[in-house]
């Protein structure tokens, strides 16, 4: 059941969306009855645990339930889904004060949002596009670059289908040739990817695409020395990057790349349906615009030109960038480490009752995401007897992978039940 602050906050929510006689006074006092202060920064310093349970608390999860699958959605908090409710009802008045002026997102270059998402990750205005997801942003890149058939596309044996699905369509529709190189269960270090990247390399390649963190396993790959090594042989470089945002540090440049993409909605919980494509200013212009709207053809709008995609929803980039403003008053930097020390702790309880760790042993090459391997148990039954019965949620991969997400809001009271919840489900299944 809804308690009142709830009601109001998706009340307000639901009006907007769908138009219903919900005031603007309404709206600011659902949002000021919802209006869980932030914990202060110096209660870090003196009570770590503390500051992440107040945390906790602007996240709408119910306090019974435990959410261990940040790897495919976050939960937007609190200030998000207020941006995004402020956002409509300032909007929907239609008073904007240029007659020419409408809240529709395709047709202008929304730098009040590109800004800063643009210093978050490192990158400036011109470099990044708005979109509404990395699978949109991914397939940008494979059919808007120029390529013949026989030339090749080098990915992993572990990207989302939003990543591997677009070169595949690609590959049956004008022969471009999609080549795989294995990420080992697990990876011992990063020459064990460098080095079968570089020997899947041949001639005919044209570009590198592949996660920066796996969906599959949670492996942070080596991108910058991919990147280096892409480049030294004149090729392209890409990358996924639907997990990295909100879960560490991101800066493209330092990386190198060529192209990157990414979801915010996973580990910077931005609402869903908000997404960025980067591109280096070098290779903007052997992009080509794969949906057609006003703009299409006007270099000058540089990376812009390829988020006009006609009319779109506005409160959405609000809310992301509400998101990106809640991870900098945190700090990314407390994140990463939140996020490593929860994940560690994880892995290393699952390794004691016998899981076999597909996450690596470097601890560069992993951060919020633990992957272990648990048969016989059926990854899908313990799914869902785990969320009827206890109500925690998790994810994994048939038959038996299971892939533990550690949100910083997550509190150790929650593994140690995720833990016990386990560990009665193998007593009694296996």
């Amino acid at each position: 059941m809804l308690d009142r602050r709830r009601f109001l906050l998706s009340s307000a929510a639901i009006a907007a969306v769908a138009g219903l006689p919900f005031s603007l006074a309404e709206a600011q006092a659902a949002a000021q009855s919802d209006n869980h202060p932030l914990p202060p920064k110096e209660l870090y310093d003196r009570d770590q645990e503390a500051y992440w349970a107040e945390l906790r608390k602007q996240f709408l999860i119910p306090a019974d339930e435990v959410y261990l699958n940040n790897g495919t959605v976050g939960s937007s908090p609190r200030p998000v889904l207020r941006a995004i409710v402020e956002s409509f009802h300032q909007t929907e008045q239609m008073a904007q004060t240029d007659p020419e002026d409408y809240p529709i997102w395709g047709y202008a270059s929304w730098n009040e949002y590109r800004d800063p998402l643009a210093a978050f990750i490192g990158a400036t205005r011109d470099e990044i596009a708005l979109v509404r997801n990395a699978t949109e942003a991914n397939n940008y890149i494979a059919n808007g670059l120029e390529m013949k058939a026989g030339d090749e596309v080098l990915i992993s044996d572990q990207e989302h289908p939003g990543g591997e699905q677009p070169w595949l369509l690609r590959e049956k529709r004008y022969g471009v040739a999609v080549k795989k190189y294995q990420i080992p269960l697990p990876p011992k270090s990063p020459a064990d990817i460098l080095n079968r990247i570089n020997d899947a390399i041949t001639p005919r390649t044209r570009i590198i695409f592949t996660s920066h963190i796996s969906t599959v396993t949670g492996v942070v790959q080596p991108v910058k020395e991919i990147a280096a090594l892409a480049r030294s042989k004149g090729i392209l470089s890409a990358f996924d990057g639907a997990h990295v945002i909100g879960m560490m540090p991101l800066n493209v440049h330092d990386i190198g790349c060529d192209m990157y993409t990414s979801s915010p909605h996973k580990w910077l919980q931005a609402p869903k349906g908000t997404g960025f494509l980067y591109l280096r200013p070098e290779v903007q212009d052997r992009l080509w615009n794969t949906i057609a709207t006003e703009g299409w053809e006007r270099p000058e709008l540089k990376a812009e030109r390829f988020q006009r995609i006609g009319s779109s929803n506005v409160p959405m980039l609000a809310g992301l960038r509400a998101s990106l403003e809640l991870a900098n008053q945190i700090g990314m930097d407390r994140i990463e480490r939140r996020h490593r020390q929860l994940a560690d702790r994880m892995l290393a309880e699952m390794t004691k009752r016998g899981a076999v760790s597909w996450t690596s042993p470097d601890p560069g090459m992993r951060c919020g995401i633990v992957t272990v391997n648990v048969p016989p148990l059926k990854r899908m039954e313990m799914e869902h007897w785990m969320w009827q019965e206890k109500k925690i949620r998790i994810r994994g991969g048939e038959p038996s992978k299971l892939r533990l997400s550690t949100p910083y809001y997550l509190l150790p009271a929650d593994i140690d039940r995720f833990l016990a919840s386990f560990d009665e489900f193998k007593r009694s299944h296996a």
